[in-house]
């Protein structure tokens, strides 16, 4: 549990805010005393949904799926085992 002065909490609050986890809670205290609890909530909302995308063009070179030369296999190839096959 993180602990963490009044005068100290004024003094950083949205870094403090910034740096906590969902979930994660800082207790407040005045000589040495709990007065609050901040805790970070859960997100209930996402910056995209699933499928946002599905409308926009991406672009892919023609030959993307156009077979591989055997050259860049053969780098590949280990003395006594055959790669590819």
């Amino acid at each position: 549990m993180n602990t963490i002065t009044l005068e100290e909490a004024q003094a950083q609050l949205p870094e403090l805010l910034d740096r906590l986890q969902p979930g994660e809670e800082i207790t407040i205290t005045i000589q040495g005393q709990p007065i609050a609890q901040v805790k970070k909530t859960e997100r209930t909302s996402w910056p995209c949904k699933a499928g946002c995308c599905k409308s926009r063009v991406i672009w892919m070179a023609p030959e993307f799926d156009a077979p591989l030369d055997d050259e860049p296999l053969a780098l590949l190839e280990i003395p006594g085992k055959i790669i590819g096959v």
